[in-house]
């Protein structure tokens, strides 16, 4: 068995699902405007007073009015080493409740999980790193190096008023950090009872959010028109969606594939990995997706009237690339859109990538291991993407670390923006220890 933890971290274990519960009971919803977005401020605020509880100075910035960050800083024992920055994002996607077995702002916890919007995408690395820090404080543990706490508004619209904010117009908050950590990394799948996959995320692809138009010829819908937006703008929109782009693997993709022929006992055919990453579960829709770059239509905007021909459409498409891919898929997309239809970047951010080596990358394998015997710390694409596309501007070396013991039977995959996003009350006790060895050690 594994040696406890070197700090029993009672009280941290004991609040950490309390802390969730309350932090999702703010609802701090992104609708990707400021007007109608709610809840940041109230959040850093909140985060602020549970650092003051126990002596931990904070500061609060905004991009715009109620659009707030929140910056700390913990003391190392070595002020002289490079910083770690610990970052997570304070607001979330919106929730219908109507959809939901709970309502997504109660933070109720049931059966053993912690229920609501953001318990996954990712109050619950927030609150693991608070309650952490919290019991650190109260008994006297200084980790070997300055760690810098950034809880940041915006990410789910892309991080250009948090985040980026933080990066242009405040680095001397995060002076002397080169390396990070954050969300979507760190959690299990379950191979057998004594082997567990970990996915640390090394990757993540680029952000490309796009509005297509099409213009066309105005007039009266009983008329044959040969010139129609909505049928170039429709035409264009399913030239997006139907096409399958091709086989990219990436080295850390190499890697996981590497990992997962290695566990399962079995043979990869490089030409068509998704048929073996089946054997991974609902997890293989994520893992699929970082083979290859991406590009599907979300939504549509058209016309005023039933018989009135418009002279322009619009849709929005959802595009992400790979490392190293960004003028390949650029080129991609431009055949794809044809003639006719002009291209505006919405977002447009990124791809990021580093390797599965050094010091704090055997720093997060020796931490999981200590608490799991059969962790297999393994790097990964992610096929979204983070806040770590504005650090890295900074030069850090970024990674998707917010350790959690899963269930094997939950779809952790579908609780990303999902309904009835819940965490295990477990797995967050586990974040918080290994997060504990990782981070007195980093």
């Amino acid at each position: 068995m594994s040696e406890p933890t070197a700090q029993p971290l009672v009280r941290a274990q004991a609040e950490v699902a309390e802390l969730l519960s309350d932090l999702i009971r703010i609802d701090t919803t992104n609708t990707g405007d400021t007007a109608t977005g709610k809840g940041e401020r109230r959040a850093a605020e909140w985060v602020a007073a549970k650092l003051d509880e126990v002596g931990i100075g904070s500061r609060i910035v905004e991009s715009e009015r109620g659009r707030a960050s929140l910056v700390a800083r913990i003391p190392g024992a070595d002020r002289s080493r490079p910083a770690l920055l610990v970052h997570g994002h304070l607001d979330v996607v919106p929730a219908d409740p109507a959809e939901w077995s709970v309502h997504p702002f109660s933070g109720e916890e049931r059966d053993g999980y912690i229920w609501g919007r953001g318990a996954v995408d990712m109050k619950d690395m927030d609150a693991m790193v608070l309650a952490l820090v919290r019991d650190w404080a109260r008994t006297g543990v200084q980790p070997p190096r300055d760690i810098v706490l950034a809880y940041v508004a915006d990410e789910e619209a892309g991080g250009k008023l948090g985040a980026h904010y933080l990066v242009d117009e405040h680095p001397d908050l995060l002076e002397g950090c080169t390396e990070a950590i954050s969300e979507v990394g760190g959690f299990s799948i379950t191979v057998r009872d004594d082997l567990r996959l970990y996915l640390v995320q090394t990757a993540e692809k680029g952000l490309a959010w796009m509005r297509l138009t099409a213009g066309g010829k105005p007039g009266h819908g009983s008329f044959v028109h040969d010139d129609n937006a909505v049928t170039r703008l429709c035409e264009a929109v399913a030239r997006i969606g139907s096409h399958r782009f091709p086989l990219t693997l990436t080295p850390p993709m190499r890697e996981f594939l590497a990992a997962v022929e290695d566990a399962y006992g079995v043979e990869i055919d490089p030409a068509e990995p998704e048929l073996a990453l089946a054997r991974l579960g609902s997890i293989s829709r994520m893992i699929g997706a970082a083979l290859r770059n991406t590009a599907n239509p979300t939504m549509l905007t058209a016309g005023y009237k039933a018989n009135v021909i418009p002279g322009t459409a619009s849709a929005t498409v959802d595009g992400r690339f790979l490392y190293g891919q960004e003028e390949e898929f650029e080129r991609q997309l431009a055949a794809l859109i044809g003639e006719g239809v002009q291209r505006q970047w919405l977002v447009h951010d990124q791809a990021v990538e580093t390797t599965f080596d050094g010091p704090l990358v055997d720093q997060m394998v020796a931490a999981l291991k200590a608490e799991d015997d059969g962790a297999r710390p393994v790097p990964f694409t992610m096929s979204g993407g983070t806040d770590a596309k504005s650090f890295q501007r900074l030069g850090m070396r970024c990674f998707g670390f917010s350790p959690l013991r899963l269930p094997p039977d939950l779809d952790f995959a579908s609780l990303f923006h999902g309904i009835d996003e819940r965490v295990p009350v477990e797995s967050l006790t586990f974040g918080v220890r290994v997060l504990d060895r990782f981070l007195r050690a980093a």
